[in-house]
């Protein structure tokens, strides 16, 4: 996918950071948007800015972890815009806590948005993306798809998911030739609200690794939207997002388990 005038392109959590920036790249680039968003104001404003840009959109509230919700928008999408040629599972949330400290609640909400909404929004949009004939799936997963983090099981877990999955459907798609290429995307630290966003922690706490995850984001939502974007243009299998997002990736190949006892005693300087 080349030109992106006219195409009809889908993004999860595009009220704000990853997902609003690319919604804003592709307006610039004359696709057609349907945004989606749990915050319903914030996705609104996000297709205000599109539709000043000139672009024609249009925005939904979802929950990705709602399964029936996400089916059902697949079909309202394709009613609207008559096909779909571009899906950005985009939308995430984080939490920080030991497997031990951890509740079943906690575990369950990661889980429900960060790998079932990707697990939703792929098998309600591929036969859309398919029936286009030129159609691109772009699901997010994470540096913490590479290698695993303390305080970051259920996150790793969602994300490791998340790459496999991907990996596998774009296996799928080559071996069966579809019309359908896959991507997987690993953004490293990107400057968005999802530290300060996320549970687990409290109080002073939460505001110090908010603060620590601002010094070490160094990568604008703008410049991941782009990188994305080229990505797809590219049809790579895998994007990688941010200097850091490399040097992670070869950590494990590099180290292999001896990248775990690394990471272990970095982090131990850094957790609350």
């Amino acid at each position: 996918m080349r030109d992106f005038g006219g195409k009809v392109a889908v993004i999860t959590g595009a009220g704000s950071g990853i997902g609003r920036a690319l919604a804003l790249e592709l307006a610039g680039r004359g696709a057609r948007l349907a945004l989606s968003d749990v915050h319903e104001e914030r996705v609104a404003d996000t297709a205000a800015h599109c539709e000043k840009a000139g672009a024609d959109v249009r925005s939904y509230p979802l929950d990705v972890a709602d399964r029936a919700a996400v089916l059902a928008h697949a079909d309202e999408v394709a009613r609207d815009f008559g096909r779909v040629n571009l899906v950005v599972n985009n939308a995430g949330v984080a939490l920080t806590a030991t497997v031990e400290e951890m509740t079943w609640e906690q575990l369950d909400w990661l889980l429900g948005i960060n790998l079932g909404g990707v697990l939703h929004g792929t098998k309600a949009f591929l036969p859309h993306l398919i029936a286009s004939g030129e159609g691109h799936l772009v699901n997010l997963s994470s540096v913490f798809g590479f290698i695993g983090v303390p305080t970051q099981s259920a996150y790793n877990a969602a994300k490791f998911a998340v790459r496999g999955f991907t990996e596998a459907l774009r296996q799928e798609m080559l071996s069966e030739r579809r019309p359908v290429g896959v991507s997987c995307v690993h953004p490293g630290g990107i400057r968005t609200n999802i530290a300060r966003d996320a549970r687990g922690l409290e109080g002073a706490d939460a505001e110090r690794a908010a603060r620590l995850f601002d010094r070490i984001a160094r990568t604008s939502p703008e410049v991941a939207a782009r990188t994305i974007v080229r990505g797809v243009e590219r049809n790579r299998a895998r994007i990688l997002i941010g200097p850091d997002a490399y040097v992670i990736d070869a950590l494990p190949r590099v180290l292999g388990a001896g990248y775990q006892r690394l990471i272990a005693l970095a982090t131990r300087r850094v957790l609350p």
